[in-house]
């Protein structure tokens, strides 16, 4: 399995011979048809992600709410984390993914993540292998993102950088994270690439380079 960055909450996930899948296709400062991403799912968090989809060549399907599917070979369940404001009444939205392989590989992308989710929540979704986290919004300390992983206990973590969230304060807020966690330091890679052999049982946080397109 090649896990691809492409900045912010999207990501291409391929697997030989099952369905690919494109995580929220939105960015204002990422012209996607330049990239020409071919996919067969698309998975949307929020609906302000939507803005893309068109973008993404192949697409047969997309998911945008809280529920249990199955494409192809793939098993994805929807998870509803949405957290009301108290103050003003407000919902703000987010719909978490589990992503099931046949192969025996779990994801999960936490999408636009306002609190932890709750333990009980953690629990029904079984292993987590490879978990994309989004780390740098101001609901979450490096003490709570620690938290939440130490929660789900995957093999990798991936930090994603929300998209109100400048490069500079992602990388402190990762830096926070990782001094949560009593570790020195992240790995760069250009992807992830994951095998069921290659599984820790130690959690590595993996920070990739977004792809760019070719010029």
């Amino acid at each position: 399995m090649d896990i691809i960055w492409y900045g912010f909450s999207c990501f291409r996930i391929t697997e030989r011979g099952h369905t690919t899948v494109v995580t929220d296709p939105h960015h204002p400062r990422l012209n996607l048809d330049k990239l020409g991403l071919k996919a067969d799912l698309v998975t949307i968090s929020h609906e302000s992600m939507a803005e893309q989809v068109e973008a993404i060549r192949g697409e047969k399907y997309v998911i945008s709410g809280a529920g249990e599917y199955e494409v192809g070979e793939l098993f994805v369940t929807g998870i509803p984390l949405h957290v009301q404001v108290e103050e003003t009444g407000m919902v703000r939205g987010n719909i978490a993914y589990h992503l099931e392989y046949p192969n025996n590989l779990n994801i999960l992308h936490l999408g636009r993540l306002h609190q932890k989710p709750e333990q009980s929540i953690i629990e029904q979704l079984g292993d987590v292998h490879v978990l994309l986290l989004p780390v740098g919004g101001a609901d979450l300390s490096g003490d709570d993102l620690a938290d939440l992983i130490s929660m789900i206990e995957p093999s990798y973590a991936l930090p994603m950088q929300p998209l109100d969230v400048s490069e500079a304060a992602f990388t402190t807020a990762l830096d926070g994270l990782l001094t949560g966690m009593g570790a020195a330091n992240v790995e760069w890679r250009d992807m992830l690439r994951v095998t069921s052999s290659s599984l820790d049982e130690q959690t590595q946080v993996i920070r990739l380079h977004p792809a760019q397109a070719s010029s």
